[in-house]
């Protein structure tokens, strides 16, 4: 268990640690983080922040040197370079074999089905024919994925038999690749699992996501499946965190067939934005148990602050146009809570996020999607 002084380095400062940071205001943690420039999304407002290149080695080392743990808000890093400052006597958390989990795709597909954990039909594609003889066994369409750096729908190609050829060229340059099965999808979801180093859990409630092009733009929490599917999906995040050997939080998501079978789909070795209704919507957040995981405190209690929560993503609207200018037109939705992350305005980037806690799932998603159609300057519904 880490001192109460202690310093906790997160490698990235995006939006991750921008709230990482002010979870830890709220412990009293010293949060230092390495930013790739003075204007990422927690540098504008982290007093700690090393502006530095996180993927040179030694740029991690001279960070890691003013910290008693390290974490992250990515997953876009060296292993080999993780490997390095763990030889050095760096604790990471998670350990470079956990995070591996997250980096690459073949590595966790192998990893979770050797551990006997539901993984949809995959195998290593080496060339274009190998696609097709999967197919053969496993029908169409299939699912060709990146390994390693994709996110958010991209390195994620969803082909029949006859889209293979025209998107091999884009997918060759992406890297290692491997397919999958396709999966009938009812409902995606997400759990997220705090773990600490020496295998204490908290386990967040089962939570419904909506996505629109491989992006998460709603979440519901708890999500609105059978008392057995959200028991059953809360146990397989426990058992992958366990399995991976997770420190700090875990993000898990699931797909949900109709016939209730659980099927993991992803994995994120950080706090993650399925778990943001958690700021408002439970009684610990992630970022406050993702700091509490990974210096070896107790864990925070999971559970909601309500019956039901809604969070909207607030994605950077078409024209460009910065949201924080609506922002005292959005707070008249007296419930809403609104956090931008102070990142400059583009189209389809992530910009913040609303979440209301409310007495039912529509009331509470009816009420942010209000606030976030206010901040894109959309038509509110009524």
């Amino acid at each position: 268990m880490a001192s109460p002084t202690a310093t906790v380095g997160m490698v990235g400062a995006g939006q991750l640690a921008r709230m990482t940071h002010a979870a830890a205001i709220g412990l009293g943690v010293r949060l230092r983080v390495l930013a790739a420039a003075a204007d990422d999304a927690a540098a504008r407002v982290n007093p700690s922040t090393v502006v530095d290149d996180w993927g040179s080695l030694e740029a991690l080392r001279a960070f890691a040197a003013g910290c008693d743990v390290v974490t992250f808000d990515h997953e876009v890093l060296d292993p080999a370079h993780l490997a390095a400052l763990v030889d050095e006597g760096v604790a990471l958390a998670p350990p470079p074999a956990a995070k591996r989990f997250a980096q690459d795709k073949l590595h966790q597909r192998r990893g979770l089905a050797a551990a006997g954990l539901a993984v949809p039909a995959f195998a290593e594609v080496g060339e274009r024919g190998h696609v097709a003889a999967f197919a053969e066994a496993h029908g169409w369409p299939a699912v060709l994925k990146a390994t390693r750096g994709g996110y958010d729908g991209r390195g994620v190609w969803l082909v029949d038999a006859d889209d293979v050829a025209a998107v091999w060229g884009e997918a060759v340059r992406a890297g290692q690749l491997v397919v999958e099965a396709h999966v009938p999808v009812a409902t995606e979801l997400a759990v997220l699992v705090a773990r600490t180093a020496a295998g204490d859990t908290a386990v967040y409630p089962v939570v419904e996501t909506v996505q629109r092009d491989g992006i998460c733009v709603e979440t519901l929490a708890p999500a609105r499946v059978e008392a057995d599917v959200a028991r059953r999906a809360g146990e397989l995040g426990r058992q992958v965190a366990e399995a991976v050997g997770a420190v700090g939080v875990c993000a898990v998501e699931l797909f949900a067939t109709s016939g209730g079978e659980l099927v993991v789909n992803e994995l994120a070795l950080r706090p993650h934005n399925s778990g943001h209704w958690s700021i408002e919507g439970a009684v610990t957040s992630q970022f406050a148990n993702h700091l509490r995981a990974v210096l070896g405190w107790p864990l925070g209690a999971t559970e909601p602050t309500g019956a039901a929560v809604a969070t909207v993503n607030l994605l950077g609207p078409a024209d460009g146009s910065d949201p924080a200018q609506r922002l005292p037109r959005a707070l008249e939705v007296a419930d809403a809570h609104v956090h931008l992350y102070g990142k400059a305005a583009r189209p389809g980037r992530k910009l913040g996020h609303v979440t209301v806690v409310g007495r039912d799932h529509d009331a509470a998603l009816t009420r942010a999607r209000r606030a976030a159609a206010t901040l894109h300057g959309q038509r509110v519904p009524a």
